[in-house]
């Protein structure tokens, strides 16, 4: 067998999280090899992320138009389906990864198409749909930029069928007309009303309740929305076997109560994808990999990182690209003998923000952005936690659409006076979130905060009677 070549980093996953490792490592002046078995670029990039918002927006915009007078006389008919795939499909490139493998190229990184393995220490050996293999050998790092996969649960009967998961969902080339989806997360949520507002019956089955690790208060708006579009939803419902009847789809939900529908999508979670890279030879266990701070992952020799979901941290894809950025960072200045073990939080090196400053989005709509910490994740992490909410009901709120509905909560720490976490609910409070982040991540004081002024009239004034309602 040839001797390995020689690289200073390889990156196992050529998604966000990837390149972004690669990338910032040769901007540092190392070398760097992308090894990708699938799309370059990745899940987010045209099966997740991406198509996912470009199948709502459509909807969110129709239905922004119907919700103001004036406009909502000039809408004469629906979604046009097609339109909307088509749209979709070019956000993917119609799945066609070139000008990312471009990109690649031209930030001076290696890209290695085929199967990767660890094969030794510092070692990664890549397979070839031709069976050829080539071995490199890593100067400084290794990382783990792997992604996630859906975790699917046991239910009777469902492994034998053509199920959808969120991929097939997003990639889809044509609207059923029926849709059970199994799962009340955000992915489910989400595609069930895109799905549904393009013309398809929609049926969601969830164990317990939907967007269950957001406030009541605002999940229940989501809720009432999708129940609004004559979405179908139960709740504290489990699915005990699935089984196909005449091409359709059947679902025993107990008590005699079946789902039938034309298709049907699992999306009842994801989880690392970490086993079948040569992990378990290492001495590790796959299901527990959770990478520290600056990206690496303990008890492996020091040159092992992994990044995103395959980390073990965060599930989102914006947390994951300031992982990589931190994790990249990190290996340049341990190569350059600047950086040891441990680095300080909120370092260039530390991916600090992921511990209590993750901002998220539910892209329905309405949606729910949140960052930090709910009033019950702060009390468990010890805060002296309060909280203040209440409807989002300003001139801005009144302006953007007739009989705007939405909801705000800041969690504050009462010891320090400044905010721990803070939630937004109402159509386009996306918006509203970046705001809150800096915040948050700033431990702005709240006697400070309440010197930035709204500007008027927008919806956020809701920053004002939040801060107005807790006291200042």
């Amino acid at each position: 067998m040839s001797e390995p070549q020689s690289i200073d980093v390889i990156v196992i996953g050529a998604g966000a999280v990837g390149e972004n490792v690669a990338g910032r490592v040769v901007e540092k002046g190392l070398s760097a090899v992308l090894v990708e078995a699938d799309l370059v670029g990745g899940e987010c990039s045209y099966w997740a992320c991406m198509p996912s918002k470009a199948l709502l927006r459509p909807g969110t915009v129709l239905n922004a138009a119907r919700g103001v007078a004036g406009a909502r006389e000039a809408v004469t008919g629906s979604l046009d389906a097609q339109q909307v795939l088509d749209r979709r499909t070019s956000f993917t490139s119609d799945w066609d990864d070139s000008s990312q493998e471009e990109w690649v190229a031209s930030a001076g990184i290696t890209l290695e198409r085929g199967w990767a393995r660890i094969s030794g220490e510092r070692e990664v050996t890549v397979s070839h749909d031709d069976g050829s293999e080539t071995r490199y050998r890593a100067g400084h790092a290794v990382v783990l930029a792997t992604g996630s996969t859906p975790t699917v649960p046991p239910i009777d009967g469902l492994a034998e069928l053509d199920y959808w998961t969120t991929r097939e969902a997003t990639s889809a080339r044509e609207v059923p007309a029926s849709l059970a989806v199994l799962g009340g997360g955000v992915a489910g949520v989400e595609l069930a009303q895109a799905y549904a507002r393009l013309g398809t019956e929609v049926t969601v089955v969830a164990r317990s309740g939907i967007l269950g690790n957001y406030p009541k208060e605002a999940s229940g708006l989501v809720l009432d929305a999708l129940r609004g579009e004559g979405i179908t939803i139960l709740t504290d419902t489990a699915t005990a076997s699935v089984r196909k009847e005449d091409g359709l789809f059947v679902l025993d939900v107990g008590d005699g109560r079946t789902v039938t529908a034309e298709r049907l999508l699992v999306s009842t979670g994801r989880h690392p994808h970490t086993a079948g890279f040569g992990l378990e030879e290492l001495g590790l266990d796959v299901r527990k990999i959770r990478a520290d701070d600056t990206g690496r992952v303990p008890g492996a020799g020091g040159w092992l990182y992994a990044v995103g979901d395959a980390g073990g941290r965060v599930q989102l894809t914006h947390q994951g690209k300031y992982e990589a950025r931190l994790t990249g960072d990190a290996i340049a200045a341990r190569a350059a003998g600047s950086l040891g073990d441990t680095a300080a939080d909120w370092s260039p090196y530390t991916a600090t923000a992921d511990h209590a400053a993750v901002p998220q989005v539910v892209f329905t709509d309405p949606e729910i952005a949140m960052v930090g910490r709910t009033l019950d994740q702060a009390r468990k992490d010890g805060v002296n936690a309060s909280e203040t909410s209440l409807p989002i009901s300003v001139a801005g709120s009144s302006l953007h659409s007739d009989g705007y509905t939405g909801w705000a909560q800041m969690v504050v720490d009462e010891d320090r006076k400044v905010l721990v976490g803070v939630t937004f609910a109402g159509p386009e409070v996306s918006e509203l979130l970046h705001a809150a982040t800096i915040a948050v991540v700033g431990e702005v004081p709240l006697d400070r905060l309440w010197h930035a002024v709204p500007a008027y009239p927008t919806i956020s004034e809701v920053w004002l009677r939040l801060l107005e309602q807790y006291g200042l």
